[in-house]
């Protein structure tokens, strides 16, 4: 097979949703860095919500990126608690897929602490074929083709040859 042709993983995003600013974030950042082992960013409002009391700019949020050789193993870790199944309806057209963790406390070696309480996460990954830096770079910028896209049912394949992950209906 062209090795230009087979999906691999660009990045695994980690995401911490409180929807307020203030001590939850920042039990929030502590847990997504206990769990990824990296350092989190605070993920900022874009829009205003007066109902909401939210302002733009406002801090909403954590994540981490995680890329090469630790995406590989948080992805695994994420997925074995969610027993190796997905639903079908986790992958998007474009072949990524996402799903949710309930409760940090379910990766191996987390214990409950009383002063953080419980916090669950979104897991996004992305996948691509090499080559698509195409789209993003300064210089010669150019689409991909539709035939160099990752399909669902491609991301399906390459997650359960690379993972055994089952897909349930």
């Amino acid at each position: 097979m062209n090795p230009m042709l087979e999906p691999r993983i660009e990045k695994v995003t980690v995401n911490i949703g409180v929807g307020e600013a203030g001590e939850r974030l920042v039990k929030a950042q502590k847990v997504i860095e206990m769990v990824t082992g990296q350092p989190s960013v605070q993920t900022m409002s874009r829009t205003i919500n007066r109902d909401l009391g939210i302002r733009k700019g406002m801090p909403l949020g954590c994540k981490v990126t995680l890329r090469g050789e630790d995406a590989t193993d948080f992805l695994a870790k994420a997925l074995e608690i969610r027993d190796m199944r997905l639903p079908v309806y986790s992958f998007d057209p474009e072949g990524n897929l996402s799903f949710g963790i309930s409760d940090y406390t379910d990766f191996e070696g987390m214990k409950y602490d009383p002063e953080i309480g419980i916090f669950g996460m979104d897991v996004n990954v992305v996948l691509k074929r090499p080559g698509y830096r195409v789209t993003q770079r300064r210089v010669m910028r150019r689409k991909i083709p539709r035939g160099h896209r990752v399909t669902p049912e491609e991301a399906q394949a390459y997650m359960k040859e690379n993972f055994g992950l089952e897909v349930v209906e």
